[in-house]
């Protein structure tokens, strides 16, 4: 069988905050995330807003806040990781390529953000590295001269999807990178995922694109309110294989199956 890269077991994440008076309140937005990601797969996790997806991509790179505790498990291939552990892995043997152009610093030209990931992976020739990235991205060397403003939102998928990759990462957890982009401009970024685990990554792809992901995927996994309740093929996703009704009405959400939803779900989770 084919190696688990990420292993992750009843992930639960907590944040302390303070309110008036200095009262401190705890909020616990994932509650009991597992699931588990192998070499040349695409991993989909599907669910609305605020079931937590994309902390589980920021607990695995080591990067929740200060004011964050979390418990259960995280293993990389196959070794329990700390969270010490996971940022000395982030950035090359395992990246995030996230969701918005926000990361991108916007003070610093596009070559010089790129030759910095390239030194922080350990790379040889960073500004070699750098004109590599656009050229294999398609895009001109003049783009290398920009800052993030001057990019439209294409160009810096992009520079964002070649930066996270450009270590040739073990594993890639991509946070909803397709919102916002044109048709064609969403196949180009799915196909590139669906090609980077075709190469031997292990992809957790996260995604309100449930048909989109679908064409992609080799297994779905899907969240509701900080909890993962399921997980199905792409060919047994519909609504008579799949066992809970949140998964169904997922499933049925969707725009070919007209927006069909069962009345003890609520509209809002389904189509945030």
């Amino acid at each position: 069988m084919t190696a688990a890269v990420l292993s992750i077991a009843n992930l639960a994440i907590s944040f302390h905050q303070y309110e008036r008076g200095l009262r401190r309140r705890t909020v616990t937005p994932v509650v009991d995330m597992s699931l588990t990601a192998y070499a040349g797969e695409v991993l989909a996790v599907v669910g609305a807003s605020g079931a937590g997806k994309s902390l589980v991509g920021l607990a695995t790179m080591g990067l929740l806040p200060p004011n964050a505790t979390e418990s259960g498990s995280i293993r990389f291939r196959g070794t329990l990781v700390t969270t010490a552990d996971r940022r000395r892995l982030a950035g090359r043997e395992m990246t995030l390529l996230p969701q918005s152009g926000s990361f991108l610093d916007p003070l610093a030209r596009v070559d010089s953000q790129l030759r910095r990931a390239a030194r922080l992976a350990g790379l040889a020739d960073p500004a070699a590295t750098a004109r590599a990235v656009l050229e294999r991205r398609g895009l001109p060397a003049r783009t290398g001269r920009l800052y993030p403003h001057q990019l439209s939102g294409g160009m810096t998928r992009r520079v964002l999807f070649g930066m996270a990759t450009l270590a040739r990462p073990a594993l890639v957890f991509a946070d909803e990178p397709t919102p916002g982009l044109h048709p064609a401009s969403v196949a180009e970024v799915l196909a590139d995922i669906r090609g980077l685990a075709d190469d031997g990554a292990a992809v957790v792809l996260v995604t309100h694109g449930i048909d989109q992901a679908l064409t992609i995927a080799d297994r779905v996994v899907v969240c509701r309110a900080g909890r993962t309740i399921e997980e199905a093929t792409p060919a047994r996703f519909h609504d008579s294989a799949l066992r809970e009704p949140y998964s169904r009405a997922l499933w049925q959400a969707l725009p070919s199956h007209g927006f069909r939803l069962p009345d003890e779900l609520d509209a809002s989770e389904v189509t945030r």
